[in-house]
This record gives structure tokens, sequence and C-alpha cells, in this order.
């Protein structure tokens, strides 16, 4: 997910948004570790595609105060 993407969602979403990719992370990462995935690189992607996420909603919180 691109960071112009993360911006436009409202802070409700993207807490939910931050919650079902972490679950989805969590489920490749132990998929990947009984069988290899096809493209072991998604892991890194959602990785860093989760940290864009919070990166975001911490900047809102310091915003905020």
């Amino acid at each position: 997910m691109k960071i112009a993407e993360i911006r436009e969602l409202s802070t409700k979403d993207l807490l939910e948004k931050v919650d079902t990719e972490m679950t989805n992370y969590n489920q490749m990462v132990l998929n990947h570790s009984i069988s290899p995935l096809e493209n072991p690189a998604q892991i890194k992607q959602l990785r860093r595609s989760i940290a864009r996420m919070k990166t975001e909603l911490r900047q809102r919180e310091l915003n905020n105060k």
C-alpha cells in the first residue's frame, strides 16, 4: 500500500487495516514455516506496509497533541 493511499484513510479505517494486515502477516509467516511460499518477498512487502500504516498513525497521534 502506497503512503498516499494510507494518508487518505481515516484513523478508524487505518486501525482496522493494521489489525487485518497483522493477522494476514502472522498467518503468512506461519504458512511459510510449514511449506515455502511461492513468493517469500510478499512477507517483506506486507511487513513494510504495516510499518508505513503504524508510522502514519503515530504521526497523527503526535499532531493531535
